[in-house]
């Protein structure tokens, strides 16, 4: 019989130096207590601090001396936080990734449960302290501090003083007997109380009270209908106040106790709503999906569906099934279409069974939502990316919607791919996964033709409806006819007939702000951000010039700093000046604006789409956030005010991009019961992504794009590795970028790998070549599938494990990037 001896840990620790698998003892009253998916508190260093670490294994015997072994001091958790099947996937994901254990664990629980062992520091005795004692004036600093503010935490006291040689000084102060410190483990989340009141007599015992305490009657006149409700809902509803209630505790007739209430995000009562009936292409692909699903034939489906087509319908009856079967689901959108409305289609459908992950919402609310899941409250999730690792038991299906978009890839370590993470999970667990786009990726799609995932299409829309039309406007020609407004004659005469028919209109533009940026029309000096290579945007309302990379925010200036020309000028155009133009356009129209600036507040997405679904706008402009996951019926007219944006990007992937953004920013129009109309301003119309997207042809797009792709060399052909090689000193990272190349050549050399060495591009300045004063510099290597593990490994070795000598350098390691700039 195996004995848990030893126990494996991850510790809470960045540093790459300490990326590894620690083994500690357990002592005997706390073996048959510990389990895999445990938080514990171990001693860790030199210093033996105590740090947080997450248990994924156990050994019966070590090959060192049990003498040294260092024993934990604390099981933090009475159950599991991670399962076997979640640790095993977080396994994956380190090696998969190049990621640290730590950062791969912390991505799987919410944020801010982390335990962390703080120092905390009170006066021992505060009536004998004498301040003219004590000579030294940090000493005494330290004691004024903690007697204005009571006993406080260590690192607190070393930020508002600013301390020299802080430490020394509270040994001292320790050493008199003048303070004392105690270590307490704290965490940002508590879990949230209200206090409750119950009667605690029965409705046909008689209570005796004074005739004149009216208050104290209506009380209890309430909870004899209404026993354990809340107490300030019950002081609300009778008019009293809380020395009435305490004055009833005192007599023993009520109880005021605290009763945890669980924090929960969905405040609005949302409408139940009912299934409906599938329609003939809906149906065959249910049918398909569902009984491959119960027959075990297959386990991954891409459902290409046209915008309107009725994908959700599917999701939604798919997940009835996976409860009549006791399974549980997973429903991932994208971060911007999680809107209202998507959680009104699930909310509505199953009600309380369904619980909400998204970044948006409290860390107390989070941290509510995965208890929920994790206690079995709930069996459906509907979240954005990290919703992938919900903590279910029975995990049956994951839908992930709108597959192709970018916001799937993290962007932080873990850089994980949600899909290939999501693939690993169903592997892991038995589960099934169901893709959904109008526009798949072009990985995803090739994978289907492959038939490594199986293909199902719905070419119409729900009840036969029309895709809107397109025109395609060539801006060129405008200018040729005098045309010098954002507004072709087309796209001005389409807007002015909807607002006289009481129609609305959806303008898109990829660029948040009021001007691009500002030129120097003199010397053809454009204002940069100070910290990072980047212009920066005008913001009228804040009359700002503000760096969408760091956030720096400056004053316009008067003069060109460079030649101290006043002719200084606004080139470009963001939502705020389209919004500005629009309003000046037609001064009678109410007009909404949703981007990054207007929604920044919590519950905003919801108030402006509420206003224009209710019908009190008749415009509303907006960037990507707009373009999916939205339906509203009255919406009849789309503008697409400049298409080249996202297709002059310096990017293998601008092409499917400016596809995808035309196609489903169209998909808004016409989804009631009259035709949609989409104008398409460019200055390319004969570019193909944007020709295929006019004519709603996916298919034909995809012929193009995968022939560039294998000439080219770009995936699905092949994988990118790219190492961003960034730092303050731009001479160190030029010189260590340089290092770094020449020793992944020399030990590909070492191991006689059959790789060509011009498939390693750089290293070269990245295109963006300062972000937030850090100079950034990359190597992007490309590799087949037999080569990348191989590459991994020497890419481990030289940017992680052997990078002491780089202290002032960062490494960031990207496999497969979703963008190269």
């Amino acid at each position: 019989m195996f004995k848990k001896e030893f126990v494996e840990v991850i510790v809470d620790n960045r540093s790459t130096k300490t990326d590894r698998i620690y083994t500690y003892k357990i002592p005997d009253s706390k073996k048959d207590i510990l389990k895999e998916g445990m938080r514990v508190l171990v001693p860790f260093g030199f210093g033996n601090k105590l740090l947080e670490g997450i248990v994924i294994g156990f050994k019966e015997e070590i090959d060192i001396d049990i003498n040294k072994v260092k024993g934990i001091k604390k099981i933090v958790d009475q159950e599991p936080v991670l399962s076997k099947n979640m640790i095993n996937l977080g396994m994956w994901m380190k090696y998969k990734y190049l990621a640290q254990f730590i950062d791969v664990f912390r991505t799987m629980l919410p944020t801010g449960i982390s335990n962390k062992v703080n120092k905390y520091i009170s006066l021992n005795k505060i009536d004998k302290i004498n301040l003219d004692s004590i000579n030294s004036e940090n000493q005494k600093k330290i004691v004024k501090y903690l007697l204005n503010n009571g006993e406080s935490e260590f690192n607190t006291i070393r930020k508002n003083l600013n301390l020299n040689n802080i430490n020394s000084s509270m040994k001292s102060l320790k050493k008199k007997g003048i303070i004392k410190t105690k270590r307490r483990v704290d965490n940002k989340i508590d879990k949230r109380y209200e206090r409750f009141v119950k009667l605690l007599t029965s409705n046909n015992e008689e209570i005796n009270i004074n005739k004149r305490a009216y208050k104290q009657i209506e009380i209890l006149k309430y909870l004899k209908k209404n026993n354990n409700i809340k107490l300030n809902k019950l002081l609300s509803i009778t008019n009293s106040n809380l020395q009435s209630a305490k004055s009833l505790e005192s007599k023993g007739i009520i109880k005021i106790y605290e009763k945890e209430v669980k924090r929960n995000p969905v405040t609005k009562e949302i409408k139940k709503s009912y299934k409906y009936k599938l329609q003939y292409e809906q149906q065959k692909c249910f049918d398909i999906i569902n009984s491959d699903i119960q027959n075990k034939r297959h386990n991954k489906f891409l459902l290409h569906g046209v915008t309107g087509s009725g994908k959700t319908e599917i999701y939604l009856q798919l997940i009835e099934k996976m409860l009549n079967l006791k399974k549980q689901s997973i429903v991932l959108v994208p971060e911007i279409s999680l809107t209202p409305q998507t959680l009104d289609r699930f909310i509505g459908r199953f009600g309380d069974d369904v619980a909400v992950l998204h970044s948006r919402l409290s860390l107390g609310e989070r941290y509510d939502e995965w208890r929920k899941i994790k206690e079995g409250e709930v069996n459906i999730v509907v979240g954005a990316r990290s919703a992938i690792f919900a903590p279910f038991k029975n995990l049956g299906l994951i839908v992930i919607d709108e597959e192709h978009e970018s916001s799937y890839k993290s962007s932080m370590s873990p850089k994980y791919d949600t899909i290939e993470v999501a693939k690993k999970r169903c592997e892991l667990e038995d589960a099934s996964l169901l893709l959904g786009s109008a526009t798949p990726s072009i990985n995803t799609y090739y994978e289907a033709l492959k038939n490594d995932i199986k293909l199902l299409e719905l070419n119409n829309r729900v009840n036969d409806k029309n895709m809107p039309e397109v025109d395609v406007i060539d801006m060129k020609e405008e200018l040729k006819s005098g045309n010098k407004s954002i507004f072709s004659e087309k796209l001005y005469e389409a807007i002015k007939d909807n607002l006289k028919i009481g129609k609305q209109t959806i303008l898109f533009l990829n660029r948040r702000g009021f001007s691009t940026f500002i030129s120097c029309r003199e010397c053809g000096h454009v204002l940069k951000c100070r910290e990072c290579d980047i212009s920066l945007t005008y913001h009228r309302n804040k009359n700002s010039l503000i760096c969408h990379y760091c956030g720096l925010a400056v004053k316009p200036p008067n003069v060109c700093p460079e030649c101290g020309s006043k002719y200084i000028k606004y080139f470009g155009i963001g939502t705020q000046r389209v919004e500005e133009m629009v309003k000046e356009a037609f001064d009678t129209a109410k007009v909404l604006r949703m981007d990054v600036d207007t929604t920044s507040k919590k519950g905003s997405h919801e108030r402006i789409l509420n206003k224009f679904k209710e019908g009190n706008a008749d415009i509303l402009i907006g960037t990507q956030m707009i373009s999916k996951g939205l339906d509203f019926p009255n919406v009849t007219l789309v503008g697409v005010i400049a298409a080249d944006i996202s297709l002059n990007l310096p990017d293998y992937r601008s092409s499917e991009r400016t596809f995808q953004l035309i196609t489903q920013v169209a998909g808004r129009a016409g989804r009631g019961d009259n035709e949609g109309k989409v104008i398409v301003q460019t200055y390319e119309p004969d570019h193909f992504s944007i020709q295929m997207a006019k004519n709603h042809n996916y298919k034909e797009f995809y012929k193009n794009e995968i022939l560039l792709r294998e000439e080219f060399e770009y995936p699905p052909f092949i994988n990118l590795i790219n190492i961003v090689i960034s730092g303050i000193k731009e001479h160190n990272v030029i010189k260590t970028s340089k290092e770094t190349y020449r020793e992944i050549i020399n030990n590909i050399d070492k191991i006689k790998m059959q790789f060509n060495k011009d498939d390693i591009m750089g290293p070269n300045p990245a295109p963006i070549m300062k972000i937030k004063g850090k100079y950034r510099w990359q190597i992007l290597i490309k590799c087949d599938n037999g080569n990348i593990s191989i590459l991994k490994d020497i890419i481990y070795s030289i940017c992680v494990e052997n990078n002491e000598n780089k202290k002032s350098i960062k490494f960031n390691l990207d496999i497969n990037p979703i963008s190269i700039i």
